[in-house]
């Protein structure tokens, strides 16, 4: 039985942010990885789909990792059934299958920053090119559930936020094209946690017309979009980020 430690597509301890990252950057459709869960004996597998990642959820459970109902005596017995029976990514509808691991070649920053460096270095570009291009950008961008505040009327409603590049837009659901507003992160003085609402895991971002309340499902999923907002309004500020739409 293969060990955890020996599998050289076992990545430990990083962020779905850090996956995504690697796996936009380097990998292809298919592309997967294995990671730490956010909960004792859990395991997350990460897979790229034709231009996003997707996040899988495996338990340990004695011996038996557990994929929903269905259960293998081993990771490679679970990675095998997947190479041949699609996995469906989330409220996409997505179809991917497990085809190529990527390797933990060298042990990755914790830092969202640097990975982001790294992956563009390890993919032919300087660290000019990145202070230069969009290409860094055009890695770091997220898609998931939020609730809102209104602004006139305080009631709270959920929507589908969007953040790519430099603009976070939210949807009625899921299935929308058009969005119901953009917010461009040029104009954003700052993000922060937020107690003032009664809400948990909520945050604010501050616009010099509007400070707009958002909370998420969970603690995780409020640092994912609070590091992945502060991070670009960091490169706005820097200078080497510029919104291409």
């Amino acid at each position: 039985m293969t060990e955890l430690a020996d599998l050289n597509w076992y990545h430990g301890k990083i962020t779905r942010h850090i996956a995504e990252a690697l796996l936009m950057a380097n990998g292809m459709e298919g592309s997967y990885l294995l990671r730490d869960g956010s909960d004792p004996n859990t395991y997350s597998i990460s897979v790229r789909g034709r231009d996003s990642v997707k996040h899988f959820k495996i338990a340990k459970e004695g011996g038996i990792f557990k994929f929903g109902i269905t259960e293998f005596n081993t990771l490679d017995s679970l990675i095998t059934h997947f190479a041949n029976q699609p996995l469906l990514g989330g409220n996409s509808g997505t179809l991917v299958l497990l085809k190529h691991p990527y390797p933990k070649v060298v042990e990755e920053p914790d830092n969202y920053e640097n990975i982001v460096l790294q992956s563009t270095v390890r993919s032919g570009a300087t660290e000019r090119d990145l202070q230069s291009q969009t290409h860094a950008n055009s890695l770091a961008s997220k898609e998931g559930f939020l609730t809102k505040q209104g602004w006139f009327v305080k009631s709270w409603k959920t929507r589908w936020f969007v953040l790519i590049k430099n603009e976070l837009s939210y949807y009625a659901d899921t299935n929308k094209e058009k969005p119901i507003k953009t917010l461009y992160l040029e104009d954003c003085q700052g993000c922060w946690k937020d107690d003032s609402t009664g809400k948990k895991f909520c945050f604010r971002l501050e616009y010099p017309d509007r400070t707009w309340y958002f909370y998420a499902n969970t603690e995780e999923e409020q640092k994912e979009w609070m590091d992945m907002i502060k991070w670009k309004i960091k490169q706005i500020r820097k200078g080497s980020v510029r919104n291409c739409s």
